[in-house]
């Protein structure tokens, strides 16, 4: 006699997606395009060289709808397949950062040196740098975690990290990126480590060392000839040097200042004129706040509050630990330039050239974190659900 499916019923698991992270990724991207386009827009028409003030605007656009895809491309690619082939992509970021200071086919922009031109299109390996440090690093934390406790153990992973800074700052001689590579080698290392002492203690001799070098820099040193060290005196007294560097910041705290609590309304921006060099970059985020205000600077710190929400949803309900080192470290990465972004911008920090994910201008950046998004969707969709997230 056959069994009723009464009580017997079982729910059929689903493979999650997480469309509420797709989607606001998408906002996030259009409320960029939006701003990129009021930034820029004055600037780029009456650039001699440019004359159209739709360029930066659409060449955003269509490396914007290239993200989309490649994101959507990735996030159906078995996310373990990428971390097997991790140090053939680690060596390759190695040797494309390389490639920029001893092969012909490096481009310098803006007296930086940062770019590989391949025919027509042009890009940073920096940026694949920090995607095959967050595949290395759970190819090798998730096989070796029994002895990550070990000195010898900490010290191998954290040596990865430091071969691919140091490449970055030799080759591309890109300073802000070496930083971030090795902070999110650190907090990915510092989440996967059972031991917190050794982390805090570290971290305490460099906030102190740090601290006691911006002392001495402050009071003995009022000028210099390297670049590095003017960007630092620049930030800690920028009225005094204006012309290197005090002056960006100083008219980035007046956009910032002047916006109230609605701004001073969408394309109304007179610091955009000329007066902050090509805000459509790493200073976008004072034009959002001198458009649209305080109310437009929490939203889109809401927006991204809520994307790292759900990239913590995902780091925490992966199958595996492989999916959760991995999501783990897209969500520092983003997390980190979003904080040193918008610490530039309000002069905590000194400038960095750090740019605002999915919002500030650059087509390598935002087709690469959404390489990253797509990478974090494959771990979503490889988590089973009765119900919704």
């Amino acid at each position: 006699m056959p069994k009723s499916l009464d009580g017997f019923r079982e729910k059929k698991k689903e493979v999650f997606f997480d469309y509420s992270m797709l989607a606001v990724v998408i906002i996030l991207i259009c409320f960029g395009l939006v701003m990129l386009y009021s930034a820029s827009a004055y600037e780029a028409a009456n650039d001699a060289k440019i004359g159209d003030d739709m360029f930066y605007f659409s060449r955003q656009a269509v490396n914007s709808l290239l993200a989309i895809g490649a994101a959507l491309l990735f996030a159906f690619i078995d996310y373990h397949i990428l971390i097997k082939i991790a140090p053939v992509i680690y060596v390759a970021a190695l040797a494309a950062m390389a490639a920029v200071r001893f092969s012909p086919y490096g481009l310098t922009v803006n007296g930086a040196t940062r770019w590989l031109q391949i025919g027509s299109y042009s890009f940073q390996p920096s940026e694949i740098a920090k995607i095959a440090l967050i595949l290395m690093i759970p190819f090798m934390v998730v096989p070796m975690r029994r002895k990550l406790n070990s000195f010898g153990g900490m010290f191998v992973v954290f040596l990865v990290g430091l071969v691919q800074a140091v490449a970055a700052y030799i080759f591309t001689e890109n300073l802000s990126t070496a930083i971030i590579i090795l902070a999110i080698c650190a907090i990915v290392v510092f989440l996967a480590h059972p031991r917190t002492a050794p982390f805090l203690v570290g971290f305490g001799l460099l906030t102190a060392a740090g601290g006691g070098l911006l002392a001495v820099i402050s009071k003995t040193i009022t000028s210099s000839s390297n670049f590095r060290m003017r960007r630092i005196l620049a930030w800690l007294h920028p009225e005094d040097n204006l012309s290197t560097g005090g002056y960006q910041v100083m008219q980035a705290l007046y956009a910032i200042g002047s916006g109230g609590l609605f701004g001073k309304g969408l394309g109304n921006s007179t610091q955009k004129l000329s007066t902050i060099p090509e805000a459509q970059n790493d200073m976008i985020f004072s034009i959002i706040c001198e458009e649209l205000g305080l109310f437009g600077a929490i939203l889109i710190l809401i927006l991204f509050g809520y994307l790292l929400y759900r990239l913590f949803y995902i780091a925490r309900n992966a199958p595996d630990l492989y999916g959760s080192l991995l999501v783990s470290g897209i969500f520092v990465h983003i997390a980190l330039q979003v904080i040193l972004n918008i610490s530039v911008n309000l002069n905590l920090i000194p400038t960095t050239g750090v740019t605002l994910p999915f919002v500030s201008y650059g087509g390598t950046s935002i087709i690469f974190t959404m390489i990253e998004i797509g990478m974090a969707l494959n771990v979503a969709r490889s988590i089973r659900t009765d119900g919704r997230a």
